[in-house]
């Protein structure tokens, strides 16, 4: 029985979902399967047993906003993982480090451990320094020092997964990966839980209509566009027959609550927090349309959202920016607003939610498209083909190199990782956050 051992700081599992959906099918295949991960609401145990999958949980001293706070949650993360990890290979054991970013760090847990044998494969989630500047808005030492790491990162890993061909195409040109070794496994949605369901109409308070979203409450989600965008449909078209029902959490959630009273919108807006899938999906089903306000940037152009998915499965028509990856997902099934004009989101809303046949047609086309594309069950394969090739022979260490004597490899490789100045200095380093 081969061994797994899941490396995660952006969220507890089983509430990643991409996650714990890999978890699940690397279970089913055969393999033993360990998860290492922070706590989080309705993940407090610092050690759970779910469907046979071995969880351990670290607390973070805190939930970052700033660079500094991100470093010091990053350290705290990696070095509480790095002794867990230890805990599973004298307990269980691995024989793969699976590293989900972000943070890149967790390279120095996979390349350490690849001294001693083990394989690394690294699920490529964010785009660290895209979302570096997506938060922070500036291309400084720390934006330069995450391209460094996740350079180390693809170079020492044996295999990667990105989540779209748009990471697939970084993982070959910025991180020099054979196209070999990278396999894109996109987040397809679950159908056996994202269930539809009767709408709730006590969720619109009153109002005829419903929009709906999902996701984190920070800076590069654009919850702000959607809140100018709710400021013009109530005093900029007169409509006041709309609610609109937001859930996550994050770190400018109470930000954007006090811009919703600011702009003279608080009484058309829920904001639900983050909560358990009963009621996520409680406004979702309630929904007459979703939206996805993501900020147009390099990082969201390029990343596929999960919340997108999450409304097709739902058989609900979409209204977003026009992202690359975003008209890629929801193709037919969403109308796409001009970047960052929250008034044309407006605008857009509005006009779908005033022709229920296209409504209906395009929700239709989202649920179909989901069921015989997008669906989980159509990715699956290719994380187990990912997987085949970490044991498929003539994996690199670190970089291709001139072959030496077979027992000669391994120290070699140990001294090349550890000696060299430039590469030691990237391990002193720190930075972090996530989308979707």
């Amino acid at each position: 029985m081969r061994r797994v051992l899941i490396l995660v700081e952006n969220l507890p599992s089983p509430f990643d979902r991409r996650v714990w959906q890999e978890a699940r099918t690397l279970r089913d295949a055969g393999y033993e399967v360990s998860i290492i991960c922070p706590t989080g609401g309705g993940c407090e145990k610092r050690f759970e047993l779910i469907d046979s999958i071995h969880i351990y949980r670290y607390r973070l001293p805190l939930e970052a906003s700033g660079v500094l706070g991100y470093a010091l949650e990053y350290a705290s993360a990696i070095a509480q993982a790095f002794i867990l990890s230890w805990r599973v290979l004298l307990t269980r054991g691995f024989d793969v480090v699976h590293a989900c970013n972000p943070p890149d760090l967790f390279v120095l847990i996979g390349g350490f451990f690849k001294l001693l044998g083990k394989k690394f494969l690294f699920d490529h989630h964010d785009l660290a320094p895209e979302l570096y500047e997506a938060k922070f808005g500036r291309r400084d030492f720390f934006y330069r020092l995450l391209l460094r790491l996740e350079r180390l990162t693809f170079r020492a890993a044996d295999v990667s997964i990105a989540t779209n061909e748009s990471y697939r195409r970084i993982a070959i040109a910025r991180g020099r990966l054979p196209p070999e070794r990278v396999f894109v496994v996109r987040s397809g949605p679950d159908l056996a839980r994202l269930r539809r369901l009767p709408p709730d109409e006590r969720l619109k308070c009153g109002r005829r209509y419903l929009v709906g979203y999902v996701g984190v409450m920070g800076r590069q989600e654009g919850v702000d566009y959607l809140l100018r965008a709710v400021h013009h449909i109530v005093f900029g078209l007169g409509r006041c027959d709309i609610h609109f029902g937001l859930v996550g959490g994050g770190t400018a959630l109470k930000q954007m609550q006090d811009l919703a009273e600011q702009l003279g919108v608080a009484e058309f807006v829920t904001f639900t927090g983050r909560v358990p899938d009963p009621e996520l999906l409680g406004v979702l089903n309630t929904a007459d349309v979703c939206v996805n306000p993501d900020v147009a940037n390099d990082m969201n152009d390029k990343s596929t959202m999960n919340k997108i998915m999450e409304y097709m499965a739902l058989g609900k028509p979409i209204v977003q920016f026009d992202l690359t990856e975003g008209r890629f997902s929801a193709q037919g099934a969403s109308l796409y607003a001009r970047r960052n004009d929250a008034v044309d989101l407006a605008l857009k809303i509005v006009e779908l939610l005033d022709d229920p046949e296209r409504r209906a047609a395009m929700g239709a086309l989202g649920r179909r498209r989901v069921e015989e594309q997008l669906e989980w069950r159509h990715e699956a394969p290719r994380l187990l083909a990912a997987y085949q090739a970490l044991w498929g022979g003539g994996v690199r260490l670190l970089a291709p190199r001139a072959r030496t004597p077979r027992a000669d490899t391994r120290l070699q490789s140990r001294t090349r990782l550890w000696s060299r100045p430039r590469l030691r200095s990237r391990t002193r380093l720190s930075s972090r956050e996530s989308s979707t």
